[in-house]
């Protein structure tokens, strides 16, 4: 018996971390959040003001996704912050999982690439399980609303993790282009390319 209700008790306790971990829809709020910045400020959706929305992308130091994505996103930011869409980068990685993913090392990277946007260090993964970020990049595009911050998009970036594709579908840029004539975006969701959210082993 005691068997039994020991492997329900695991079996509910999966359920709930599934669950607290389910990754946002379109529609869904987007939570706020307060995170330290590589330049040692704190940032959060607050800190822009004047943004009709946000580039939120969950993405690293080393994994070949997001090294492959990296010019894209710094693309994003240049050509859609001035239009009142910023790039918000948050690190999901656990640094005790994945050691090139330390605040310094993150430092290191914003320094060396010139960054235009924030990139933030997520201490504990509490926005990434808030989001339910899964890989590195993980895109979500969220509006300002009379409701709040809303998600309208979760994803790729595109559909061209190599990057040797000029024909591709650039799902981030036709959503906001979207968001800026008062249409909702036609794709809210796609599979997200990347590698997996390093997490710290459990005792």
């Amino acid at each position: 018996m005691k068997k039994i209700i020991l492997l329900i008790m695991l079996a509910f306790s999966a359920f709930l971390s599934q669950a607290q971990n389910a990754t946002l829809k379109a529609g869904d709020t987007a939570p706020d959040f307060k995170l330290k910045n590589v330049d040692g400020k704190e940032v959060s959706f607050t800190s822009f003001p004047k943004a009709k929305g946000y580039i939120v992308v969950f993405t690293c130091n080393k994994c070949p996704y997001a090294i492959g994505y990296e010019q894209r996103i710094i693309d994003l930011d240049n050509k859609f912050r001035p239009q009142g869409y910023p790039v918000i980068a948050i690190n999901p990685n656990d640094p005790e999982a994945s050691k090139a993913d330390t605040f310094e090392k993150m430092q290191e990277l914003a320094k060396n690439k010139k960054y235009p946007f924030p990139y933030l260090f997520d201490a504990g993964q509490k926005v990434t399980d808030q989001y339910g970020a899964k890989r590195t990049p993980h895109l979500f595009i969220v509006s300002k609303s009379a409701k709040g911050n809303v998600v309208e998009y979760v994803g790729a970036i595109d559909n061209d993790p190599e990057g040797n594709n000029p024909q591709k579908t650039k799902y981030a840029e036709d959503v906001i282009a979207s968001l800026k004539s008062n249409q909702k975006p036609t794709i809210t969701q796609t599979k997200e390319i990347g590698c997996t959210v390093k997490r710290k082993a459990k005792a």
